[in-house]
């Protein structure tokens, strides 16, 4: 048998295997506050109360153990700023919702780091006046809970994911002021 025909042949029967007990589905985060580049509402901003949005996903694949979010901007004048770090959410939950506490350890031992304004948690878009933002919310399956103390800078969420990593997805925000 030709290689290319037994490599055809194997992709059909593991695309198989892969979809008996229902659909393959692709990792997907979402918002109820906004759609994938759409503006961010000023609730979730410096200019409102400034709280989180309720964030949901699912496909989260098999052997994921624990999940991590950031939340950055990479039009920021001095540099990519972190707006949240948020790590060890349990693979069995599928959201966070509207306005997060501030807390750095969280219900089911959820916790948080610091963003780019010192504090720990979520802190909104508050770029300055001009053109758009683009706000990333990037969720991150992982194989294994990472256990690092709460308050961690978004460099050593990342150092400490390299090589865990299952799979990931990204929604994007926008805002302007």
């Amino acid at each position: 048998m030709p290689r290319a025909m037994a490599i055809t042949i194997m992709s059909v029967a593991l695309l198989f295997i892969l979809t008996i007990g229902g659909e393959l589905m692709a990792l997907e985060l979402k918002s109820s506050a906004f759609r994938n580049n759409e503006f961010i509402p000023k609730q979730h901003s410096c200019q409102g109360p400034d709280v989180s949005p309720e964030l949901s996903w699912d496909g989260v694949p098999a052997g994921t153990k624990s999940i991590a979010l950031i939340c950055d901007d990479p039009d920021a004048p001095f540099g990519t700023w972190v707006h949240w770090v948020i790590y060890d959410i349990p693979a069995q939950k599928s959201s966070l919702p509207e306005a997060v506490a501030l807390d750095p350890v969280l219900d089911a031992g959820i916790k948080q780091g610091k963003n780019d304004f010192g504090a720990i948690g979520y802190g909104g878009p508050c770029p300055p006046s001009g053109k758009p933002h683009r706000y990333f919310f990037k969720l991150y399956c992982l194989d294994v809970f990472l256990n690092l103390q709460p308050g961690i800078k978004k460099r050593d969420l990342v150092k400490a994911m390299a090589g865990h990593v299952i799979a990931e997805t990204q929604l994007i925000g926008l805002y302007k002021r």
